[in-house]
């Protein structure tokens, strides 16, 4: 109710100062209870997800409010992109709403205070639960990315539930070269061995993000590299650059577009991974995801959790409990005794 009565001021503010005060508002509104596990708890890479409903990155780029962002009802928050060093992003205006099509255009770049300063956050929430992965990026003026990964892989490790290693973002440039087979075999050795030096063999699995707008071969390449590197999850997948029919005034903006003209084509990766994996790598399904018939597709194609964010813009953060539960009827509805039973029955 409240989010129907703030909706108007909120879309008649840029969309970037309207995503700080909504940062701003959890910062000062007192924590809520985070989701308990029950029916649709999901064991995966070792960890245990007490529903399937992820935050996914680029909302809490500073890991500023993670602990509220659970306690909407989110099963687990994934923070960042986090770079090395702190940066300012793209110039603005780079955040664009498409209220028309119930999409966003982003070419944000990055933007974040850097390794340091997220690091203390986190460590200051130390002992609260709930699983708060970190996203992790490079600097757009690093002289050597991979090494930029390690760095924030080492800082980040003892402090994150999983680690999730961003290569698909197309707001930085050359970031997507990384999905190359041969670049991205030394990027997840680069950031496993920077994980075991500062964790030794306990450290946090590890996640790989992927583009929507990937080929085949690239397809079937990463698949391979999930496999034989034993990633504890592929994400599938960030914003695209492709451009389907849009009816918003700011459709021709440059950036990654996600929210609904996504679904199709995150669904179609997702169905694609699966079955260059064989199910042996776990996938999270994210990209137009926006409604409990959405999140239950992508189960059943294959997803073992979802993701979301720009649907919030439009929904509102009732949406993740109505998710929740309407992903617990269809559980039932379907006679399926888990979320696990449930991967991939399409």
């Amino acid at each position: 109710m409240l989010f129907r009565l703030a909706r108007p001021a909120l879309f008649a503010l840029d969309p970037e100062r309207a995503h700080r005060l909504t940062i701003a508002a959890l910062k000062a509104a007192p924590l809520l209870p985070r989701a308990a596990p029950g029916p649709l708890s999901v064991d995966l890479a070792g960890l245990r997800f007490p529903n399937p409903v992820g935050l996914a990155a680029g909302f809490d780029k500073d890991a500023e409010v993670p602990d509220a962002a659970l306690g909407l009802g989110f099963g687990f928050v994934e923070v960042g992109s986090i770079t090395p060093l702190p940066q300012a992003g793209n110039p603005k205006l780079r955040l664009f709403r498409l209220a028309e099509d119930r999409a966003v255009i982003n070419r944000m770049g990055f933007n974040n205070g850097g390794a340091a300063a997220a690091a203390r956050r986190l460590a200051a929430r130390h002992g609260r639960g709930g699983i708060v992965g970190v996203n992790l990026g490079a600097n757009k003026d690093s002289a050597d990315r991979i090494a930029d990964y390690a760095a924030t892989a080492r800082a980040m490790a003892p402090l994150a539930s999983y680690l999730a290693v961003n290569v698909s973002s197309p707001n930085t440039p050359g970031l997507r070269a990384l999905q190359d087979e041969g670049a991205l075999r030394e990027l997840l050795g680069a950031v496993i061995d920077a994980r075991a030096g500062k964790c030794g063999g306990a450290g946090p699995p590890i996640f790989l993000k992927v583009a929507p707008d990937l080929e085949p071969g690239d397809i079937d390449a990463i698949a391979r590299i999930a496999v034989e590197t034993k990633l504890g999850a592929l994400i599938v997948s960030n914003t695209t650059i492709t451009r389907p029919p849009l009816r918003s005034r700011h459709a021709g903006e440059s950036g990654g577009l996600s929210g609904a003209p996504l679904r199709d084509l995150a669904l179609q990766r997702l169905r694609d991974f699966r079955q260059a994996t064989g199910g042996a790598v776990p996938l999270i399904g994210v990209g137009g995801i926006a409604s409990a018939d959405d999140a239950w597709q992508r189960i059943r194609a294959g997803a073992s959790l979802v993701q979301l964010y720009s649907a919030l813009v439009f929904e509102g953060p009732g949406l993740v409990r109505r998710m929740v539960r309407g992903l617990d009827k269809r559980l039932r509805r379907d006679g399926f005794g888990s979320i696990a039973e449930a991967v991939g029955s399409e």
